[in-house]
């Protein structure tokens, strides 16, 4: 951050290294950005847009890594949560909205008849887990090698910290390969717990990979004839595809459904949910926390679920995200880049084609972009939200067709 229009962000950065490890960690630790091109802290964000510590606006197309799925400060959602918050927000024991949501929840999702709650993606995908294991008497559990589920022992990437022990239950296969799940459960004969999977894959470093034909279809028929769970970890693509879970856009329904992300517009909660033949192992295992019946979240869901309903909210993010997407490959083209668009047009990401892997051109083009005005990330997959107009698209595209412009001059054919 050399650039004086960080300034701001500079300082800070310096005062929390001196009192955070590493000053800002995980996802949002700027060594995953473009070095030098963003800002380190933000300050406030309304609609599609952000703004940093310094004062430069962008349009955003990160949403905090998924949460903001209506637009910041959506004022249906902040009526909500602030007259749930006049009342209370933590107490010894739930309140009313906790329930509301979980009988919203049931009624949305097909194949649920329960809900539990926590605050992270991680929590359900771990808890769902649990129960699968509860339910079947069976330890082991499977997983897309690779695959992104949270940061708890058995899935963290880094294993930093955390000991083999912590995945020894775990066994992984490959994405959309059927077979390769066979021979788990072939190995592993009666001792699969739970199958867990994403919609798609969207792990970062990697364009986003969709479900081959009848690849999710072939997952639920394995765990039916093999009497394991079916977890479908919808943590980041929830409520972004179908308001029902994502994996019924493919016509399949799990056993365990997690949710997390934009269920509340950016207030911090998650969702798990299920069959009721698993309401008994969900009674049995004991996961808690301090924070987990917070009233303010559950008030923000429910405002905000009512109004990704009434407003269409899936169907304009949809449209924006593919009038982007339409408009970088254009812009793309016209200075001669091959781009690989993946993903749904909800969550995009875009690599180039000649960087074959490195991600050169994707930092480049991704910081020339910040400089500009438009938050997209290099490595990690982006997110509309309802709150992107056409005009909104439109301004991005002028600024990524002067992002191509200066990813060409600096890297010549």
């Amino acid at each position: 951050m050399s650039d004086e229009r960080y300034r701001q962000s500079r300082a800070l950065l310096e005062r929390a290294e001196r009192v955070v490890p590493g000053g800002i960690y995980g996802h949002q630790n700027p060594q995953f950005l473009t070095r030098g091109e963003y800002p380190a802290f933000l300050a406030e964000g309304r609609g599609c847009r952000v703004r940093d510590v310094d004062g430069n606006e962008y349009i955003d197309f990160i949403c905090a890594y998924g949460p903001i799925v209506l637009g910041y400060r959506h004022p249906k959602v902040e009526e909500a949560a602030d007259r749930q918050r006049k009342h209370a927000d933590t107490m010894n024991l739930p309140g009313e909205r906790f329930v509301e949501l979980a009988e919203r929840l049931v009624a949305l999702t097909p194949g649920a008849d329960w809900a539990l709650f926590a605050k992270n993606g991680s929590d359900v995908c771990t808890w769902a887990l649990a129960i699968a294991r509860a339910a079947t008497h069976r330890d082991v559990v499977a997983m897309v090698d690779g695959a992104y589920h949270g940061i708890h022992g058995w899935c963290n990437h880094l294993e930093t910290g955390f000991p083999p022990s912590d995945r020894a239950g775990v066994r992984t296969f490959t994405w959309g390969d059927l077979a390769s799940l066979e021979r788990i459960f072939t190995e592993e004969r009666n001792r699969i717990a739970a199958v867990i999977v994403t919609p798609f894959r969207h792990e970062a470093f990697h364009d986003s990979v969709m479900p081959p034909p009848g690849f999710l279809h072939g997952v639920r028929e394995i765990c039916d004839r093999e009497g394991a769970m079916l977890v479908a970890d919808d943590v980041r693509a929830g409520f972004r595809l179908h308001v029902g879970g994502s994996t019924q856009l493919w016509g399949v329904t799990p056993d365990l459904l997690c949710y997390s992300k934009a269920i509340a517009n950016g207030y911090p909660l998650s969702a798990l949910l299920g069959a009721d033949a698993l309401r008994d192992a969900a009674r049995s295992v004991f996961v808690t926390g301090t924070f987990f019946t917070q009233s303010v979240p559950f008030a923000a869901s429910l405002a905000t679920l009512d109004e990704i309903v009434a407003s269409g909210a899936i169907e304009r993010m949809e449209a924006m995200g593919k009038r982007f997407c339409d408009g970088l490959v254009e812009r793309a083209g016209k200075c001669g880049f091959d781009v690989t668009i993946s993903g749904p047009p909800a969550m995009p990401f875009m690599t180039f084609v000649s960087d074959e892997g490195s991600f050169d051109r994707n930092r480049a083009f991704a910081g020339a972009c910040a400089r500009r005005g438009v938050f997209l990330h290099p490595v990690h997959n982006w997110f509309l939200s309802a709150a992107h107009r056409e005009a909104d698209i439109d301004e991005a595209l002028e600024v990524a067709a002067a992002a191509f412009a200066e990813v060409q001059s600096r890297f010549p054919a």
